[in-house]
């Protein structure tokens, strides 16, 4: 399916957005407490945090993970990118149905 891989990698993202908006309303929060408010398990989660940390979103503390000061630019940059592929997204429908 031509289309196989990109519908991987938005499930894959939307998990991350899921684990940063529960991380949001409910910091510090931790993996345990995380897998079990989004019914996810703990190992996709942790690698969600992992990511969100890679990407300068989140930090681990002690007490669970918590937003990095200065995370509203890259939520901000985040947005901008939505933006991005929601006119690809709507380009690749118009061609589709075209077919």
């Amino acid at each position: 399916m031509v289309l196989r891989k990109l519908k991987q990698e938005a499930e894959i993202a939307l998990r991350h957005l899921e684990v940063l908006e529960a991380v949001k309303s409910n910091q510090p929060i931790g993996i345990f407490k995380l897998a079990e408010l989004l019914n996810m398990p703990r190992h996709k989660v942790r690698y969600s945090l992992r990511v969100l940390e890679q990407s300068g979103i989140i930090e681990p503390t002690q007490y669970g993970a918590v937003l990095r000061e200065g995370a509203e630019l890259n939520i901000k940059k985040l947005k901008k990118d939505i933006k991005e592929l929601e006119e690809q997204i709507s380009r690749i429908s118009e061609i589709i149905s075209k077919l």
